[in-house]
């Protein structure tokens, strides 16, 4: 009964610098546009092991709970040592399988 809860959580653990104490957010991104965008692009984060933070502006978790999505967008945070990796995971051109073989 000690491991009950309302559901998986997502994302990657936050990392830690040498101290233990939590690495700094950097700005990644302001997602905005439909709810299929945001959930796409966070998926693609998650999918690379990427931790991230999500903030809501101007009161968009309101939103996101009236709407299903904020209408404001979301601001997307990751830890300072991974922006540009995360930067170039979000920039890559996405081919298919056969164009890899080719190359």
């Amino acid at each position: 009964m000690s491991k009950w809860g309302f559901g998986k959580k997502k994302g990657q653990p936050w990392p830690k610098d040498d101290d233990g104490k939590p690495m700094q957010p950097a700005f990644l991104m302001h997602l905005h546009g439909g709810p299929m965008e945001m959930e796409l692009t966070l998926n693609l984060l998650e999918a690379y092991s990427m931790p991230y933070v999500c903030e809501y502006p101007n009161n968009g978790l309101f939103g996101k709970l009236i709407l299903g999505h904020p209408p404001a967008g979301i601001d997307v945070f990751v830890p300072e040592t991974l922006l540009i990796e995360a930067q170039n995971l979000l920039s890559a051109d996405i081919c298919e399988a056969e164009e890899i073989e080719e190359a």
